[in-house]
């Protein structure tokens, strides 16, 4: 633009600032973008100049009438920012008088600058308005400026028939972050999976003790998907969710003191130590409970009272028992040894399951320090002929490294028989679990195959079909419960038996499981004898050894 038409312009937008006419000014600015940044400027200066009740009506319309342009144009986001701020009545006068294009964009930017004096105006509005696009303009500015004033009136948006308005006004409130905020979304959840987990990771964007209370207390829902993203989030946020997870240990359901003992061993912040002993040496009478507390702890370096652990491995329980070994051989110490190498020192039916524990956890610090025991050595021999190949490679492989050649050596793997043993796909997110399942359908001479993860699994059974399938429930990203709907869009109820098998004794999850394909429900700690009652119900014919 030459010289002299750009005065030109600028006399007609001085023209049309001093008469107030703002279609003129509209057009004029227009060409704006046209300009080079000192011509700019001096547009800028012109506009600066002129009244404020025009320049910002004026600004407003140029915004909706050319918005790729404004966009565009961080000086006269600029201008336009500043006079609002200088003049926040002016800009709730327009918000009330423009058209409804015009008036979002003013209470847009009401939200970006934060104006608390326009709260009372936008509440009412937000009781008058009646198009979805106003509405949704209201209730976000009002979360941006971020009055508990506000969560009422936002939170009856939690129930209208609008999606939109729904997840709008479920992001509102997050930004408020007051605790009445926090208590009315709490209260809305149930039922829709993808709100639900809207909410959830509000409370753990938000941190504060409300949400930190209702995220740690939805462990306890009866949606396995509620509980597992919960479970995930407060991983995440850590140690200052800890406090707020220890209370749940403090309850009597069973189902919530177990996941809640799940999501402190994946966090293994010490000052969850004390509570979690404090719970055994109370004597908890749930086997479940008592291996996820042995499990929990094996995350945590125990400082004192390991003591606790050692006590772990007389548990009559041998998922117990295993999870007690994998906690002392993480905090094993000379203490510990003595106390173990007494337990173990004559043969008998509690220094037998001591040494097959051992094993099972593939506890080396603890199997190295007592292999020089005639008696530990001796029954360990037998037993790790018998165990499945992984597991007594890992142990072969351990004793030669370590200079015990002639005692590895000894280990012979049980002859194999000739029939092809049948398949059994386990999947399990703790591999203290899978190494169990190895382990006690190898007893059954069945071959097992496990994954760690749900997804794994399934993309091996679109290639291979076993002859069971064992799942657990609640695991993170794919339930047991989703596993079995995709897993049944391969195979049939009667093509492939699917066994859930959970610690979760709530009634919802096992009419979802059943719903989902599941042939039956078994529950944890399973021992070898429940497998083989499974394979003998399920697969009839196929064979199973005495296990």
């Amino acid at each position: 633009m030459i010289q002299k038409d750009f005065e030109s312009l600028r006399d007609e937008l001085r023209n049309d600032l001093e008469k107030k006419d703002w279609r003129k000014a509209v057009i004029v600015l227009s060409h704006f973008e046209q300009l080079d940044g000192s011509r700019q400027k001096l547009v800028l200066l012109d506009l600066s100049r002129g009244d404020a009740d025009f320049v910002l009506p004026l600004l407003i319309t140029f915004a909706g009438a050319y918005p790729q342009m404004y966009e565009q144009q961080p000086m006269l986001r600029g201008m336009l920012i500043s006079k609002a701020i200088d003049y926040p009545d002016l800009l709730i006068k327009n918000m009330r008088e423009l058209e409804t294009k015009n008036k979002i964009f003013c209470i847009e930017i009401l939200g970006e600058i934060r104006s608390e004096q326009a709260v009372p105006h936008l509440l009412e509005m937000l009781t008058l308005a009646g198009e979805p696009e106003l509405l949704q303009a209201i209730i976000d500015t009002l979360g941006l400026i971020g009055i508990s004033d506000a969560v009422s009136l936002i939170s009856d948006f939690l129930y209208v028939d609008n999606r939109v308005l729904v997840v709008c006004a479920i992001r509102a409130l997050g930004k408020i972050a007051a605790p009445s905020a926090m208590f009315r979304l709490a209260e809305r959840v149930g039922g829709d999976h993808d709100l639900d987990r809207l909410i959830l990771e509000v409370f753990a964007e938000v941190q504060d003790n409300t949400a930190l209370k209702k995220l740690s207390e939805t462990i306890a829902s009866h949606h396995a998907h509620m509980r597992s993203l919960a479970k995930k989030l407060l991983v995440r946020i850590g140690a200052k969710s800890v406090p707020f997870i220890i209370e749940n240990l403090r309850s009597e359901d069973v189902d919530l003191q177990i996941n809640s003992l799940n999501v402190l061993g994946d966090i293994g912040d010490l000052s969850a130590s004390a509570p979690i002993r404090k719970l055994l040496q109370a004597g908890a009478k749930n086997a479940n409970v008592r291996f996820a507390a042995y499990e929990a702890l094996s995350f945590m370096p125990q400082v004192q009272g390991a003591y606790v652990l050692a006590a772990g491995l007389l548990d009559p329980v041998e998922h117990v028992r295993i999870a007690a070994a994998r906690a002392v051989d993480r905090n094993y110490n000379e203490v510990l040894g003595l106390g173990i190498r007494n337990m173990v020192q004559f043969k008998n039916e509690d220094s037998d399951r001591i040494v097959s524990t051992i094993i099972l956890a593939q506890a080396d610090k603890i199997f190295l320090d007592l292999i020089d025991e005639t008696v530990f050595q001796q029954t360990a021999v037998e037993l790790l002929s018998k165990v499945h190949k992984d597991l007594r490679d890992h142990w072969v492989a351990l004793l030669a490294a370590r200079g015990f050649s002639e005692l590895a050596a000894k280990i012979l793997p049980e002859q194999a028989g000739q029939t092809r043993r049948p398949r059994a796909c386990a999947v399990d997110d703790s591999r203290m679990i899978l190494g169990i399942y190895k382990h006690s359908l190898h007893q059954l001479g069945i071959e097992p195959v496990v994954f760690e993860f749900p997804s794994s699994a399934l993309e091996w059974l679109k290639k291979e079909k076993p002859d069971i399938v064992f799942t657990d429930l609640n695991m993170p990203e794919m339930t047991g419960i989703d596993l079995t709907r995709e897993i049944r869009k391969i195979y049939s109820l009667q093509e492939l038996p699917i066994i859930m098998v959970t610690t979760q004794s709530d009634v919802q999850d096992h009419e979802a499981a059943r719903t989902a394909g599941v042939s039956t429900i078994i529950f944890k700690p399973f021992d070898t004898a429940a497998l083989k009652q499974c394979v003998a119900a399920f697969c009839p014919g196929k064979t199973v050894r005495n296990g």
